[in-house]
């Protein structure tokens, strides 16, 4: 077996391949703040499902014995054996055959180009994500329908958690790309709100760090958001139009919500009832400007903070392709009301 990697440093992702007899994988790896590598990312470029299989064991055991515990794994060619496909029923053998190897040796898996999921990682809670519908990648290929994020949650996230990559705060493509003029379909504050609205326990800030430090006080609540929760409260929604969700964070009384809107924009009446009766949370608000538009304006968005409880409301408006996203944290010390208003 075969380990080329570049010299690790703490907090940046670095790359390398893993080589085991035929099978190749491509690695990237963040370390923690004790210098254990937490991510393996696994490209599978050429297909070859049934030769993966032969390898599978070996390359779970070098895994662990590596200190990785998740792999990403994807199959974006055509399917090897010839004649199969991704949904086929061989390949849907496959990929359960890759959770519950997975599960063996204690690894998590994030599949993508994977069968739609249909509430297997109840059995399965090692099967951290999906992708298996249009992620925020297909932004780059002409787009998805600015609607998409408000059909997804009655649709594809019935079935289990998906790994939709949100966090793209730079929506021109060609600023990275010159030859591709794709424009992601949905303003800054909206890309705060898929982190609440589409569920998964394994998140991704998918743009790159200089965008991300030309918008910090935004980035701020990427930092802060939970990935997975205690309870959850559909405060309203119409497939196709509009969905707004509060989500606890697990073990905290901390509560975030976000809203996700079509190109019709939409405007909400908040009631906070969902809130302890006898607590009083500071609510950071991230929403789109007055002028925000996906298409025009789409990095136009507000900050504001103050108290709230659950007596209070607050309207709020998502831009055409927009939307909106709050952090609601429990105060446990009177010093921190200092200055703030209620909101």
């Amino acid at each position: 077996m075969e380990h080329r990697a570049p010299p690790l440093i703490r907090g940046r992702p670095i790359a390398g391949t893993v080589q085991a007899g035929d099978f190749k994988s491509r690695i990237i790896c963040v370390l923690d703040d004790a210098g254990i590598c937490k991510v393996l990312q696994d490209v599978r470029r050429d297909d070859f499902a049934l030769r993966h299989e032969r390898h599978m064991d070996q390359a779970y055991q070098f895994m662990v014995d590596n200190g990785y515990n998740s792999v990403k794994s994807g199959y974006v060619g055509n399917i090897i054996p010839r004649g199969e496909h991704h949904y086929g029923q061989w390949m849907d053998n496959h990929y359960l055959y890759a959770v519950k190897k997975a599960a063996d040796y204690k690894i998590m898996v994030n599949a993508h180009e994977a069968v739609r999921p249909t509430g297997i990682c109840r059995t399965y809670p090692n099967l951290i994500g999906n992708e298996s519908a249009r992620g925020t990648e297909y932004e780059s290929f002409g787009g998805n329908n600015v609607n998409h994020t408000t059909i997804l949650p009655f649709t594809r996230l019935i079935g289990g958690p998906m790994d939709y990559t949100p966090g793209i705060f730079e929506t021109h493509c060609n600023k990275m790309n010159p030859t591709n003029n794709s424009q992601v379909r949905s303003t800054l504050a909206r890309q705060l709100a898929l982190y609440v609205t589409m569920y998964s326990p394994l998140q991704m800030a998918a743009d790159i760090p200089e965008n991300y430090e030309r918008f910090m006080d935004a980035f701020q609540f990427i930092k802060d958001v939970a990935i997975d929760w205690d309870e959850t409260k559909y405060l309203e929604a119409e497939p196709g139009d509009y969905i707004t969700i509060a989500r606890k964070a697990k073990g905290t009384n901390d509560w975030y919500i976000g809203c996700t809107a079509d190109e019709n924009g939409h405007s909400s009446k908040l009631i906070f009832d969902f809130l302890d009766p006898d607590k009083k949370y500071i609510a950071t608000v991230y929403a789109d400007a007055k002028d925000a538009d996906w298409k025009d304006n789409p990095q136009a968005y507000t900050i504001r903070k103050g108290i709230v409880t659950n007596k209070s409301k607050l309207n709020l408006h998502a831009a055409s392709g927009g939307g909106y996203a709050i952090s609601i944290k429990e105060v446990k010390d009177k010093a921190e009301l200092k200055g703030i208003k209620r909101l």
